[in-house]
């Protein structure tokens, strides 16, 4: 589904990404892990057409993502979860959720889609009336989660999901993602600084660090990696 070839991208003369190539399969979740300043976030960004590549490709259904401005990428179907959710505060939960549809051409189905967010996240049919800014940290990525469903992504991009919150928050939006993806087929690309969570709900991995890809494979097999058990598991 998505295809990147020997990414490189530079901030002036800092070189945040060094030839990366990875592959996202339809109906997988795929994790990409590493540590800050690794160059995960810039790889979204440069997928989003937020920032430039100075070489390589990107491909998403077999076209081309280069030149293309961010409304144009989520246009072809891919939605992204930024770091810190950023929700519409001063909006209630419902008002969030629409806005998020506001790409779509059907109209007469977004009501229905809202309503099958709320079956998705109980806890917020709740609070469907209260701004979103009095919501918790896990709500809020429950509302950034759901915002991005109701784009009706083919690609779901999430970036750090698990920030700030408590583990058991943590665990309990980590296997949301999970259910998204068997119960709709949802394709994710998942980067997370928690190896273990995120290693224990995808199909296959690739470690970041200091942009390049150090090492890749199967989600099970990284777990149990040795390499990958010192530096992120704290398994020595």
């Amino acid at each position: 589904m998505l295809e990147i070839k020997n990414l490189h991208v530079s901030y002036g003369g800092i070189r945040a990404l060094q030839g990366i190539s990875l592959h996202v399969p339809e109906g997988k979740i795929i994790s990409l892990l590493g540590a800050n300043g690794a160059g995960k976030s810039t790889t979204l960004r440069t997928i989003m057409g937020i920032v430039k590549p100075t070489e390589g490709s990107i491909e998403f259904l077999g076209e081309s993502l280069l030149g293309l401005k961010s409304f144009q990428v989520v246009m072809k179907g891919i939605a992204l979860v930024p770091e810190g959710r950023r929700v519409f505060t001063n909006l209630t939960v419902t008002e969030n959720l629409a806005l998020g549809a506001y790409t779509r051409k059907d109209k007469e189905q977004i009501q229905q889609d809202i309503d099958e967010v709320y079956e998705l996240f109980p806890r917020l049919k709740e609070r469907e009336k209260q701004s979103a800014g009095t919501l918790s940290g896990g709500e809020q990525q429950m509302l950034a989660l759901g915002r991005a469903i109701m784009s009706k992504p083919k690609l779901l991009m999430i970036d750090e999901p698990s920030l700030g919150l408590a583990p058991v928050l943590s665990q309990g939006v980590l296997s949301k993602l999970t259910e998204i993806n068997q119960t709709r087929g949802q394709t994710i690309l998942l980067l997370e600084q928690n190896a273990r969570a995120a290693l224990s709900i995808a199909d296959y991995g690739y470690i970041l660090e200091t942009g390049q890809i150090t090492l890749e494979g199967p989600a099970h097999e990284l777990a149990i990696n040795d390499e990958v058990r010192k530096t992120y598991l704290g398994i020595r």
